[in-house]
């Protein structure tokens, strides 16, 4: 097994961000609307993050919710996102696109992963909706993505488990394979003992009620299966410690 583990954590707001660190956190995903699967977090949000905590945070890049195929329009936003998040401190991004035939997107690839020079990029869990997993990987590897964050290409990583430890041993350290997807303190062992993966990805959140006294419950501010509007999800100081000290059980 590894030496250690890097846990990198989820975050969409400053609390969890700082909660994340606190636990033992190595490294942040950031990004908004974790009901989506994680959007482009605003500047605001990546700004005042990197006042808060020293771990590095990597920026989520991805315009909206849905498939990974792009449109022109769609790409010029990234461009200029990866280009908004560079000056503004992150420490790497998290991004992917594919073709309408599902394989990866080689050449829009290499276009985002020369603007986001010089910074590493991960790619993200896109590579769950390939047709071919194996070739993906190889183009991956070849084109420079530091690392890839994956489910086994299965709901879950811990369904995912047999595919996430075939790829770590195709990758042969070309490219980190980092499993995310349904990560909790009930899966996380058997999830690293049986991929051999050394990081992996998870929210580790609780919720917890808000604040408000007045509250209007006849209204909700998004669709039918949007969050409720007075229920908050945060990383939880205490599961991140947890999840760590499984991982450091393990080796």
């Amino acid at each position: 097994m590894a030496e250690s583990f890097l846990l990198e954590a989820c975050v969409d707001s400053v609390e969890s961000a700082v909660n994340a660190e606190r636990g033992g956190a190595g490294r942040l995903e950031l990004c908004s609307s974790l009901l989506e699967g994680g959007l482009t977090p605003s500047q605001g949000l990546l700004q005042v993050v990197k006042q808060y905590v020293k771990i590095p945070v990597y920026v989520m890049i991805r315009p909206r919710g849905g498939d990974f195929l792009y449109s022109d329009q769609e790409v010029d936003v990234m461009k200029k996102d990866i280009e908004m998040m560079k000056s503004h401190g992150a420490d790497g991004l998290v991004l992917g696109a594919l073709t309408e035939d599902g394989r990866v997107d080689a050449e829009l690839c290499m276009e985002f992963l020369a603007a986001a020079q010089p910074l590493p990029v991960t790619f993200h869990r896109a590579f769950d909706m390939v047709r071919d997993p194996t070739n993906a990987l190889e183009m991956l590897a070849s084109l420079g993505f530091q690392r890839l964050l994956t489910s086994g290409c299965d709901n879950s990583a811990l369904e995912g488990l047999p595919l996430i430890k075939q790829l770590i041993d195709q990758a042969k350290g070309r490219i980190a394979i980092m499993p995310g997807g349904g990560i909790t303190e009930r899966n996380l062992q058997r999830i690293l003992e049986g991929t051999g993966a050394q990081e992996f990805h998870c929210s580790a959140r609780s919720s917890r009620d808000s604040a408000m006294k007045f509250r209007n419950t006849c209204v909700t501010m998004g669709a039918a299966f949007s969050a409720p509007e007075y229920g908050l999800k945060v990383a939880d100081v205490s599961k991140v410690r947890t999840l760590n000290a499984i991982a450091k059980n393990t080796m």
